[in-house]
């Protein structure tokens, strides 16, 4: 960690950018958007001016910050293509060490979801394990379209905040 709010403001905008366009995934759009909302008071500011950039992008935007996610025990996880952030977070969870039943099972949800909203499944795993994760996919598969965007982009929204949340120091703690 090691940064806080006011390093963050005092960057200029390309060390911003460099810093925190990661945050959202393949989307470094967000973060050169968000530091034109410099200074922000706190990480909570900083969040929400990048979530509200993102929901004022449009729909085109929304649905390819969505489809810029990797799927959950996916190809890409399987090729070790996933961003670092991505890797840390998916092995966190216990998705690197599936067994081959628990894959199988992963690859028909992972094709299911896709066929069916066309994007991928988005889960902020932190605090699941692989079972809670399945479950979570079983239960999405049953939302409609509209539905599920809005829960993916509030997923998305969580990750964020956890991403920030390991870079940027709370004011007052260390």
């Amino acid at each position: 960690m090691g940064n806080n709010i006011k390093q963050i403001n005092d960057l200029t905008e390309d060390a911003f950018v460099a810093l925190l366009g990661g945050i959202f995934e393949h989307s470094p759009w967000i973060a050169e958007r968000a530091a034109r909302r410099r200074p922000f008071a706190n990480r909570d500011a900083l969040h929400a001016a990048m979530v509200a950039e993102i929901e004022a992008a449009g729909e085109a935007a929304l649905l390819g910050l969505i489809r810029a996610h990797p799927e959950l025990a996916g190809k890409a996880a399987m090729r070790k293509e996933l961003t670092d952030h991505s890797n840390r977070e998916q092995a966190g969870a216990g998705l690197t060490d599936c067994s081959r039943e628990e894959y199988a099972t992963l690859l028909k949800l992972n094709a299911d979801y896709n066929a069916k909203f066309g994007w991928p499944f988005i889960l902020a795993v932190k605090g699941y394990d692989r079972a809670g994760i399945i479950g979570e996919f079983s239960r999405r598969l049953q939302s409609d379209r509209e539905q599920e965007k809005r829960e993916c982009l509030q997923q998305i929204y969580k990750i964020g905040a956890f991403r920030l949340a390991d870079l940027i120091e709370e004011e007052g703690k260390e």
